[in-house]
C-alpha cells in the first residue's frame, strides 16, 4: 500500500472510531467502553505496520489488550488511564526503544499535549503538499467554495416555497431540531476522541527524543561535600532514632500513652506525616549519594545510609501499623485501604534506594524498578474493587466482632453503590436485631434495583455487576421485600426519619372586655334647709 493509501487508511480508521465511540460511549460507561478499547487497538494493528516488527511495542499492546479486558469487566479512569498509557507506549516504542521509565514519562506528557493540534497540524501539511503537487484542495475554504452557492440557493428557494405551498410549510415545521446542548457536547465528545485517537496513529516525531537524564545529571543537582553528609546522616539518624524509639515503646508494645492522647489520635495523627518524611528521605539518598560519587565510595557513609534506610522502612512499617489501628477503631475505608498499599510503594522504594547503593546499580535501574513496582499496585487496583474489599473487610469485622468492632457506617455502605451490593446482603442474612435486619433490607434493596436499572441499559451493563446481582439474587429472589412505610423517607443508613415537628399557633390571650361606668345615682335631698348647709 502507498503512502497515500495509509494515509487515507488512517483517517478512515480514525472516522469509525469517532462514530463507534458516539454509539457506544456517549451517554454511557459499562462495558462497551472495553469494546471501544479493542476496536482501537485492532485499528492500531490495522494502520501502524510497524507495530508488528516490533517485540515492545507487541508486548505494550498486549498489555493494552489486558487492560481493555479489565474494562469490560469494570470500567473506570484508573483503568482507562492505563489502557492509554500502554496504546501510546505501543505507538511510539517503533521509534525508540524504552530507556527509562522517567525518559518516557516526559514522552508520554509531550505525547498527550502535542495530540491536542496534531489532527490540525497534519490537514495542514495535507493541504500544503496538494498545492505542491497541483492537486485540487480538498480544504475547508475549498469545501465551503464549492458548497456555498448550492446551499445558500437550496434554502432560499426552499424558503420562498414553503411560504407559497403550505404542505412543504408543514412539512417544515413537523421536523424537529435537535437540542443545541446535546449537539454541543457529541461535537466536542467526538473532537476529543479524534484527539486521542489520531495521536496514536500518527504520533508527533518530537516526543521520541533522547533521554537527557542519568547518573550524572544527578550528581550535578546536588553533591554536598563528605563531612556534610556524614554530618547530616549522623543528625538525621539521631532524630529518627527518637521517633522510632517512641513508635516501639507506645505503638509496638502496646504500653499506655500519656494522659490526655488517645491511641486513635496517636496512630492517625501521624501516619500520613511520617510518610512525607520518608520519601524526603528518599529523595535525599537519591541525590546526595549516586553511585561512583566520592561519597558514596566512604565505608561509613554507606554505613550511615544503611541504618538510616533501615530507620526509614520501620518509620513505614509504623505508619502502616498506626493506619491498620486506626482502621480497627473506626473502621475500612478506599481511602485508608489506598494508604497502606501507597506505604507498601514507599518502603519498596526505599528498599530499592538501598539496594541500589550498595549494589552499583545505575539510576535507570532505579527508575525502572520504583515504575514497575507503581504499575503493578496501579493495574491491581484497577483490576480489584477497593470499595468492595472495604464493604467486605467491615462486614467480616462487624460479624466476627460485633459491638465490639469498629462502628459499622452504613452511610458510607451506601455511598459505595454496586461495590457494597453483596455485603450489605450477607450482612442481612446474620442480622438478629428486627429494626437492623429491616434498614439492611431497604439498603440492599435500594442497591439492589439501582444496580439492576443501570444495568437494563445496555451501555452501562457491565459483567461484574450482572455478577454481584445474580449473587444477590441468590440470596433473596428478586420479589420486593416488605418494608415499613417511611411517609418522611430515611436517613442515608436505613432509619426511618420521624415526622417533622408542627408547631400549633395558639390563640392569643383574649382582651378583658371594656367595662362601663356605673350610671351615678343621685344624692337624696336633705329632709330640712338646714342640713344643706
Amino acid at each position: 500500500m502507498n503512502r497515500n493509501g495509509r494515509q487515507m487508511g488512517k483517517i478512515g480508521a480514525a472516522l469509525a472510531l469517532i462514530v463507534l465511540a458516539e454509539i457506544l460511549i456517549a451517554d454511557g460507561n459499562g462495558a462497551v467502553v472495553g469494546g471501544f478499547a479493542f476496536a482501537w487497538i485492532t485499528a492500531l494493528l490495522l494502520t501502524r505496520r510497524a507495530i508488528w516488527n516490533d517485540g515492545s511495542a507487541r508486548l505494550a499492546l498486549i498489555a493494552g489488550a489486558g487492560l481493555a479486558a479489565v474494562l469490560v469487566d469494570d470500567p473506570s479512569f484508573l483503568g482507562w488511564g492505563l489502557f492509554w498509557t500502554a496504546v501510546s507506549l505501543a505507538a511510539l516504542l517503533p521509534r525508540h526503544r524504552f530507556d527509562d521509565a522517567l525518559a518516557w514519562a516526559r514522552r508520554l506528557g509531550w505525547h498527550a499535549m502535542s495530540a491536542v493540534i496534531a489532527p490540525l497540524k497534519d490537514a495542514a501539511r495535507l493541504s500544503v503538499v496538494r498545492q505542491r503537487r497541483g492537486l485540487p484542495s480538498s480544504g475547508i475554504r475549498a469545501i465551503g467554495a464549492v458548497v456555498a452557492l448550492p446551499l445558500a440557493g437550496g434554502a432560499v428557494f426552499l424558503g420562498l416555497f414553503a411560504s407559497a405551498n403550505p404542505l412543504i410549510g408543514q412539512a417544515f415545521a413537523q421536523i424537529v431540531l435537535p437540542d443545541p446542548w446535546a449537539t454541543t457536547w457529541r461535537t466536542l465528545f467526538g473532537l476529543c476522541v479524534l484527539i486521542t485517537i489520531w495521536a496514536s496513529l500518527r504520533p508527533s516525531p518530537y516526543t521520541t527524543g533522547p533521554s537527557r537524564f542519568g547518573d550524572r545529571s544527578i550528581g550535578t543537582v546536588f553533591e554536598p561535600g563528605v563531612a556534610t553528609l556524614i554530618l547530616s546522616l549522623v543528625t538525621f539518624n539521631t532524630i529518627f532514632a527518637v521517633e522510632n524509639m517512641l513508635d516501639i515503646a507506645f505503638l509496638w508494645s502496646g504500653a499506655g500513652l500519656p494522659s490526655g492522647v488517645t491511641m486513635a489520635d496517636y496512630a492517625h495523627r501521624g501516619a500520613y506525616s511520617l510518610i512525607v518524611t520518608a520519601l524526603l528521605a528518599a529523595v535525599f539518598v537519591l541525590l546526595a549519594l549516586r553511585p561512583g560519587s566520592a561519597a558514596a565510595a566512604r565505608p561509613l557513609v554507606r554505613r550511615l545510609v544503611t541504618v538510616w534506610i533501615v530507620q526509614n522502612l520501620l518509620l513505614v512499617a509504623s505508619s502502616a501499623l498506626r493506619t491498620l489501628d486506626y482502621v480497627d477503631a473506626y473502621g475500612m475505608t478506599v481511602l485508608r485501604l489506598s494508604a497502606l498499599a501507597w506505604m507498601g510503594l514507599v518502603a519498596t522504594g526505599l528498599a530499592l534506594i538501598g539496594w541500589r547503593l550498595l549494589a552499583d546499580r545505575s539510576a535507570a535501574w532505579l527508575i525502572n524498578a520504583n515504575a514497575l513496582a507503581a504499575a503493578t499496585v496501579l493495574v491491581t487496583a484497577s483490576v480489584i474493587d477497593l470499595g468492595a474489599v472495604a464493604a467486605a473487610w467491615s462486614v467480616r469485622t462487624a460479624l466476627a466482632k460485633g459491638r465490639a468492632g469498629p462502628p459499622l457506617d452504613l452511610c458510607y455502605m451506601a455511598r459505595l453503590g454496586p461495590s457494597s451490593l453483596v455485603s450489605l446482603a450477607t450482612l442481612e442474612q446474620h442480622a438478629r436485631e428486627p429494626r437492623l435486619h429491616e434498614r439492611l433490607t431497604y439498603l440492599r434493596w435500594k442497591n439492589q434495583t439501582e444496580t439492576a436499572d443501570a444495568q437494563a441499559d445496555w451501555r452501562l451493563w457491565t459483567p461484574r455487576n450482572a455478577r454481584r446481582l445474580a449473587t444477590v439474587r441468590g440470596m433473596f429472589g428478586t420479589n420486593a421485600p416488605r418494608l415499613r412505610p417511611a411517609p418522611d423517607r430515611r436517613r442515608c443508613d436505613g432509619v426511618i426519619l420521624p415526622p417533622p415537628m408542627v408547631d400549633v399557633p395558639t390563640a392569643p390571650p383574649s382582651a378583658p372586655a371594656p367595662q362601663t361606668p356605673a350610671p351615678a345615682t343621685p344624692a337624696p335631698k336633705p329632709l330640712t334647709p338646714g342640713a344643706q348647709q
